[in-house]
């Protein structure tokens, strides 16, 4: 940790303080006891410590960047809320930078450069590092292509390893290196350094051809499909390089059970790695011993260019534009933003009547809220966070051995959500493929979050 060793621990003022002395600047860390991780038992002071043991490592990942504030006040099993306004009060050693989004506001947001402004970040509640794909000095040129992996529920890992090897493929092919990570939650990672030619848009265009290419190659394991009606596999989620977007960098650690970290890779790991071998416990050694395996990623600047020529020719063979966000501006060339199902009953295919799906007991509204369906669908849970959705899901499944083979992958929703002030997730089924006379009810939810008022409750009026 050359250059921004702890030189000292000392007792602050009050018992729920602790002054950690960082790269020559003082740092506190309020109630630095409190738990962060009921199951393994970590502390926010053992989060501040493991930052600080592999900061070489993070600080690549997030040094000069603008960094959304992901704060998980309450520890990692409770609701997070994303804070893009660096808070008023504030070391006058931190840095900040205005970004633009695509709603047209504005706000100031934490930059990030060494050691002791990293502990400061952790100290808020910030489990994971959630940076900018620019640099501070330049916040309208990428300098990173994104590759994020997204599995379909009830996709094995191996198949996630495997489309990551395919993804390897098609950027050697294109001229770029790819450098692995695990994402330390469902998916996986590659990024890219690109020089800082291209905005945005441009950048997503390429993220565009590159998952169709990626699809063309593996289309039995890999999905370019925004649409979850229409989605197998693994999803290349080519929306997270629209402006706005952030991603768990390297060496972040990730609000799940046993604390697991997003840990760079060799090439040569991927096909074999487990995403639970890598948590707070386990990552400092593996850098201590392997040294950062992102460390060269700086020095592999490559262009967008082939990737762009492939994009044309894309669009050349009649491609359109793939759908963006539901809350960017739509996009001269993007076709409608409708699901394909309603497409085909909008073009003058025989109209599907449907139903609105049943609420759960004591919820206002159901699996599709007001809107009418042709599925049967089911509501599973609402929770605050996707870890406790599964672990409803699983509860579900357990009572209902004899449904759970008739559900495709594609037949488990799982949806983030947006609360008041952080996201939540939703877990629905659809029984399409179950017999009718097989499929269970609409059944009280198996997790009960209040997205509204942050606890688990009724739902809240008009919601």
């Amino acid at each position: 940790m050359a250059g921004h060793a702890v030189a000292a621990y000392r007792p602050g003022m009050s018992a729920r303080k602790e002054i950690l002395e960082i790269a020559d600047r003082e740092v506190t860390i309020t109630n630095p006891d409190k738990v962060y991780f009921p199951h393994t038992g970590h502390t926010k002071l053992d989060l501040v410590r493991y930052y600080l043991a592999v900061a070489d490592g993070a600080l690549r990942g997030v040094a000069s960047r603008p960094m959304a504030l992901k704060r998980f006040v309450n520890g990692a099993e409770e609701a997070a809320f994303f804070q893009k306004r660096a808070p008023k009060s504030r070391p006058p050693w931190t840095e900040t930078v205005q970004l633009s989004f695509p709603s047209g506001r504005t706000a100031d947001e934490i930059v990030v450069r060494d050691a002791a402004q990293l502990a400061w970040v952790v100290n808020l509640g910030c489990i994971d590092l959630n940076p900018h794909p620019v640099r501070a000095d330049d916040l309208d040129h990428p300098d990173e292509l994104r590759i994020d992996l997204d599995p379909v529920p009830g996709v094995p890992w191996s198949q996630i390893r495997q489309v990551a090897m395919v993804t390897r493929e098609v950027l050697e092919d294109f001229g770029l290196v790819g450098w692995p990570k695990t994402s330390g939650s469902r998916g996986f990672h590659v990024y890219c350094r690109i020089g800082r030619r291209w905005p945005f848009k441009e950048v997503r265009r390429a993220a565009v051809a590159l998952a169709r290419e990626v699809e063309r190659r593996a289309p039995e394991s890999a999905t370019s499909k925004w649409w979850k009606e229409e989605r197998h596999g693994v999803f290349l989620d080519y929306n997270q390089n629209a402006r706005d977007r952030t991603v768990a960098s390297a060496y972040s650690i990730r609000p799940t059970r046993d604390a697991r970290v997003s840990t760079p890779l060799r090439w040569e790991e991927v096909p074999d790695c487990q995403p639970e071998a890598f948590t707070i416990d386990s990552v400092p050694e593996r850098l201590t011993q392997m040294g950062d395996l992102g460390e060269g990623i700086n020095q592999a600047v490559g262009s967008l260019e082939p990737l762009l020529e492939l994009a044309t020719q894309h669009e050349a063979a009649g491609f359109a534009d793939a759908p963006w966000p539901p809350h960017y501006e739509k996009q001269a060339d993007e076709p409608r933003r409708v699901q394909p199902s309603k497409q085909r009953r909008s073009a003058g295919q025989a109209p599907r009547e449907g139903t609105v799906p049943p609420p759960a007991p004591g919820k206002t509204s159901g699996p599709t809220g007001r809107r009418r369906t042709s599925m049967p669908l089911i509501e599973i849970a609402r929770a605050a966070t996707q870890d406790e959705a599964l672990e409803g899901l699983d509860r579900w499944k357990a009572r209902y051995p004899g449904v759970v083979p008739y559900l495709a992958p594609a037949d488990v929703l799982v949806d983030s959500m947006r609360g008041r002030s952080s996201t939540w997730t939703r877990i629905r089924l659809n029984l399409r493929n179950v017999p009718e006379a097989q499929r269970p009810a609409q059944e009280a939810l198996e997790v009960e979050y209040d997205p509204w008022t942050g606890s688990e409750g009724p739902d809240a009026p008009g919601r």
